[in-house]
């Protein structure tokens, strides 16, 4: 679905760029349809040299243009943005933030009555263009807008909607999770190494053993512990494997990090 309106980019940091990239990568929009402003120039200019987008003077000269706004900064400049670009935003505009922590209604008080706003929780596997995003319609979005929002996010991987109130949840799950498991695969590593394994095959291995095991589980729809099931044979070296791992509380431990992440999204965002 090819885009209709200009898109603008406030912030141009690597969650833009991959957006920029799967957005003109899905034919989405073309690079002369893309807006970015950020404080950097340089990081205007890689992106202008990069991709062939529009690089903007201000927020302002960006969003003036733009039928979509996609807020891509950090939280402690949220309020100072919103500020300087609420008197060119009506409610023709969808703004899209993804900035963390951040509720929809904050983004919503700070714009004029009847703006249209969707939150997006996304994660850094959208870089390469496999990432998981979950998104939170405020309530002047509508149903259109939502789906807008998903094919824009669907162009750097999957998403999903959900109620604004397991957003923090989504953030301990898939916002934190790719840090637990880059140190599953740093773990794996190690054990090929200890078996003997030279490192740079032992971290190939880890590696595409991960991305092969979840793409089994999204193409198959199965559930994993069938999968599991499949790859354990009576008294072989997987159940003896497994049955290390639930000595060690591999299961409760990926739970509880969750859990703590989840419980650290939920202060942040007081």
């Amino acid at each position: 679905m090819a885009l209709d309106k200009k898109i603008a980019f406030l912030g141009g940091g690597n969650m833009t760029e991959a957006l920029i990239k799967g957005l003109i990568a899905s034919g989405m929009a073309g690079p002369d349809r893309i807006l970015v402003a950020d404080v950097s120039t340089d990081r205007l200019t890689h992106l202008k040299k990069t991709y062939g987008v529009l690089p903007q003077k201000t927020n302002v000269d960006a969003v003036r243009d733009a039928g979509i706004v996609i807020l891509s900064v950090k939280p402690q400049v949220i309020d100072k943005v919103l500020a300087e670009i609420s008197p060119v935003v009506d409610n023709t505009k969808l703004v899209i933030s993804i900035a963390a922590g951040v509720p929809v209604a904050k983004i919503e008080n700070a714009l004029k009555k009847g703006s249209r706003a969707v939150r997006v929780m996304p994660n850094t596997p959208a870089l390469v263009l496999a990432g998981a995003a979950a998104l939170a319609a405020g309530t002047g979005a509508t149903a259109d807008d939502l789906a807008l929002s998903q094919s824009i996010f669907n162009s750097v991987g999957r998403s999903v909607v959900v109620e604004e109130k397991l957003m923090d949840a989504v953030t301990g799950l898939s916002g934190s999770g790719p840090a637990y498991v880059f140190m599953i695969i740093d773990a794996l590593s190690d054990a090929g190494v200890k078996a003997g394994l030279p490192r740079p095959l032992a971290l190939e291995l880890a590696a595409q053993t991960v991305y092969g095991s979840a793409k089994m589980v999204l193409e198959t729809n199965e559930h994993p512990a069938k999968l599991r099931d499949m790859v354990t044979s009576p008294g072989g070296t997987t159940i003896e494997g497994l049955h290390a791992l639930e000595k060690g509380k591999l299961r409760a431990t990926l739970m509880n990090a969750v859990e703590a992440a989840t419980a650290r999204s939920r202060e942040l965002g007081k």
